[in-house]
């Protein structure tokens, strides 16, 4: 919690002026039922009109400046509320930026998501009613209590009764539901995350024919939300009908005790009626505080979830050296990784070297540790054992954002983001010309069908690129690598949409336009890695086998085993 105090400091003339602007208002709130009562003891007994008159218009003078210091702190509250939000929305997406893949995987993108929003909204409007209410009611209590204190000492113990009698409810309802806003808002993640996966996996859901299965699991997860719910609000729906059957029964208490020394000539008609106000002010206070106390019970519980992401700390540490190209561009020496909480390595004892223009291949089945080998050059990861060098220098030396200029990688799965073509692929570089993009275009092999878009590269691409097919979106990923002209190229069985003829020329146009360019090619083809430099074959993470095409058909039986299936089953299909 105290991390999310430094995000108020700008705001300290809101935080400070506007609890003063409503203990302003509360003074003046406090002198009404005093003006009631001299009107009743002073102008009705007596029949003064002109000093009723002039009663009734300090009591409209009294409303009218209460209202001005209200609406002032209104306006106050919302301010710094709000901008506090949008600062503290602000930096927990910067910070959930710099969290490395180890962190971001541990948290997970639903609560992710879920905190950068219902969450900050709910701290967000903590602050604001927290500006607007917590100063009020606590004085208005407090003062009423005083005011019938200087008249009658005996009537004024029944308001302090009634306090301390409402303030344990209060702090009841507290204790009990701070943990259960804090249960719902994780449950709130899970159905965040099963909503994320059902919208990314429609199809699939569509061609198992699980929609019934996965709308029940849903909306068996809303029932349990709603029962958590239910659970919470039965729980503050206390507040309200006990705190009014309390303050109404200190009225009949006030009422009671008070015309007994009404009748005995110990108190006045008038000071009965102003106990009667201010019994009622005290309702109207505690009644305020106690939906603040629900409103400041979800908004503790979500700050605390907000501070969680804040105080997580990215394990991976920044470089300070920036990337020169030399003649040896990738050195694994002894490398080996396991993903946190997983019960193996991922990938054990990898130790190769690549020279600057070479092309590396890696093949190898499902979960055989590809991806995660490709994940380590990017620094996605670091290894958990060895060294890994890029050009010579341990890749932890050098900047991030150095290391990934150096870097093109494409990944597996083809990402695009809403906007242009042209947006996309200045993603590598912001100053790149129409010019650059033809470039990158003709050499994935995109130029064809981008060129015959009505609008060119300046065709809108919706969410994720699902108005183009899975050729076409991986061929944009490729061409939005290579308009950063990196050192490196990473394709992360990224060819896996585009038929043999386009994957051959594809590879024709690397080699021939970057001579000097490493390159990494990850595929299941092995007709797509016949001639590369150097080809790793993994099995469980382990590298079963290392050369070039010919040697490992001669040397490596899984290498084998691989390219006679394909060949066969080319043959088969011819």
């Amino acid at each position: 919690m105290q991390k999310l105090l430094k995000f108020l400091k700008p705001y300290k003339l809101e935080l400070i002026l506007g609890p003063i602007l409503k203990l302003l208002e509360a003074v003046f709130e406090l002198l009404v039922p005093k003006v009631m009562a001299n009107i009743i003891d002073y102008g009705i007994a007596r029949q003064d009109t002109g000093y009723i008159a002039r009663m009734c218009g300090l009591i409209i003078v009294l409303g009218i400046c209460g209202m001005c210091f209200a609406l002032t702190c209104q306006y106050l509250a919302a301010r710094c509320a709000f901008r506090y939000g949008a600062d503290l929305r602000s930096a927990l997406y910067q910070h959930i930026n710099r969290l490395s893949c180890t962190e971001l995987d541990r948290l997970g993108t639903s609560t992710l998501i879920n905190r950068i929003t219902n969450d900050v909204t709910a701290s967000q409007t903590g602050v604001n009613m927290f500006i607007r209410l917590a100063s009020r009611a606590p004085f208005l209590i407090i003062g009423a209590i005083v005011m019938v204190f200087l008249k009658n000492s005996q009537i004024a113990l029944i308001f302090v009764f009634v306090a301390l009698l409402v303030g344990l409810l209060l702090y009841f309802v507290m204790r009990r539901t701070i943990p259960l806003y804090s249960e719902n808002q994780k449950k709130l993640d899970q159905i965040a995350r099963h909503t994320g996966e059902n919208l990314d996996g429609v199809r699939v859901i569509r061609a198992f024919c699980r929609q019934k299965q996965e709308v029940r699991k849903f909306s068996d997860e809303c029932a349990d939300l709603e029962q958590r719910m239910l659970a919470v609000g039965k729980i503050s729906a206390i507040l309200n009908p006990v705190t009014f059957a309390v303050i109404n029964l200190g009225i009949v208490a006030v009422l009671w005790f008070g015309g007994v020394q009404v009748n005995a000539g110990g108190l006045s008609q008038g000071d009965l009626t102003a106990f009667t106000n201010y019994m009622t002010q005290i309702l109207l206070a505690m009644i305020a505080l106690a939906n603040l106390i629900v409103v400041l019970t979800k908004a503790q519980a979500s700050s605390l979830r907000v501070a969680e992401v804040l105080e997580t700390q990215p394990t991976m540490q920044d470089g300070s050296e920036d990337v020169k190209p030399e003649a040896i561009a990738i050195e694994f020496q002894h490398v080996s990784f396991q993903y946190e909480n997983a019960g193996a390595c991922a990938l054990t004892d990898i130790d190769f070297k690549l020279r600057q223009g070479q092309t590396l291949g890696i093949i190898g089945g499902t979960g055989a540790g590809k991806s995660t080998l490709a994940g380590l050059i990017c620094r996605d990861y670091d290894a958990t054992t060895g060294e890994i060098r890029i050009f010579g220098k341990n890749i932890r030396e050098y900047q991030l954002k150095s290391l990934h200029h150096a870097i093109g990688c494409v990944p597996q799965k083809a990402v695009l983001f809403t906007g242009s073509i042209a947006d996309n692929l200045k993603w590598a570089d912001a100053d790149l010309t129409e010019s650059g993009m033809q470039k990158a275009l003709e050499i994935a092999q995109a130029s064809e069908f981008v060129n015959a878009l009505p609008q060119g590269t300046a065709t809108h691409l919706v969410q994720g690129g699902r108005n183009l097919s899975g050729g076409q979106k991986q061929r944009l990923t490729i061409a939005r690598a290579l308009a950063g002209n990196p050192e490196i190229l990473i394709l992360d069985d990224s060819t896996s949409a585009l038929d043999y003829a386009t994957d051959a020329r594809l590879r024709t146009a690397l080699r021939e336009a970057y001579p000097d360019m490493t390159k990494i090619m990850i595929s299941q083809r092995a007709t797509s890695l016949m001639y590369a430099d150097l080809i790793l074959v993994l099995e469980d993470g382990h590298c079963v086998g290392m050369g070039t095409h010919e040697a490992l058909l001669e040397s490596c039986e899984v290498y084998q085993e691989i390219y006679n299936s394909q060949m066969q089953n080319n043959n088969c299909i011819l």
